[in-house]
């Protein structure tokens, strides 16, 4: 069994309070959980309202499998516009690890 997850640093463009923060984040969550079937989080950054850390994890039978799910949340987060990804961290653990 594979455990794995991704970590992005993002920087929020035209918001200008937590208010509309959520109104942006809150999708992004939904569409990751629903497109890759994947646990996420807004995981840093609560209260400053430009700023987010996402995390996105899963477990999976093979490495394959691990590795093609979170290239494919990264890629997704990094072409969504109203998002500037500046950093993405990602880790892989065997469970025999």
């Amino acid at each position: 069994m594979w455990i794995g997850w991704i970590e992005f640093d993002i920087l929020l463009g035209d918001v200008h309070s937590l208010k509309e923060k959520r109104s942006v984040v809150r999708p992004v969550l939904a569409e990751l959980k629903r497109r890759f079937d994947v646990s996420v989080t807004e995981a840093a950054f609560q209260e400053q309202y430009r700023r987010t850390v996402i995390g996105a994890g899963l477990v999976a039978a093979d490495r394959a499998q691990l590795v093609d799910v979170l290239a494919a949340v990264e890629r997704f987060v990094a072409a969504r516009p109203e998002l500037e990804l500046l950093s993405a961290r990602q880790r892989e653990f065997h469970s025999d690890d």
